[in-house]
């Protein structure tokens, strides 16, 4: 192989390599759902409890964030969160380290920092995003959770 073909191989490989980067970047930070394989009965979604985040569930709805110690997008991810938390009534930040609570991390499946976990009232995860979040995107997550409001007619 001549150098015209170690160019093109390393221009394939570029090529290559920005397409994957773009693709991860739009993925970041959006909120998915788990997906189920045709055909397959739908999984039992994964519960959680107050006891199993060390901090009570949200009356409407639960944010769960698991972070690191040196996670650079985890401290604006935090502060989204909680501003999220603070315009909702009945809704919870609660953030758990991932080093620090391995066994919780396995169990759902935690692979990069920060994800965010969005539960309804019974501790069920509805919906994850990896990576840092939108607050659109957060307030958008919650609105599949929270019950809307009951309108009363006027007497």
């Amino acid at each position: 192989m001549g150098v015209t073909g170690g160019l093109i191989a390393l221009a394939a490989a570029l090529a290559a390599a920005s397409v994957l980067g773009l693709v991860l970047r739009r993925r970041a930070g959006r909120f998915r759902a788990g997906r189920v394989r045709p055909g397959a009965a739908r999984p039992r979604p994964d519960v959680l409890t107050g006891a199993d985040l060390g901090a009570p569930l949200g009356e409407r709805a639960t944010l769960v964030q698991f972070s690191t110690a040196f996670c650079a997008p985890c401290r604006p991810t935090r502060q989204i969160l909680a501003q999220v938390a603070g315009m909702v009534d009945g809704v919870t930040h609660v953030e758990v380290d991932a080093a620090a609570r391995l066994d919780l991390a396995r169990r759902l499946r935690i692979s990069s920092t920060p994800t965010v976990l969005v539960l309804d009232p019974a501790g069920a995860v509805v919906t994850r995003a990896a990576g840092l979040p939108r607050q659109a995107d957060v307030i958008a997550a919650l609105g599949s959770v929270i019950e809307p409001a009951i309108i009363r007619p006027w007497k």
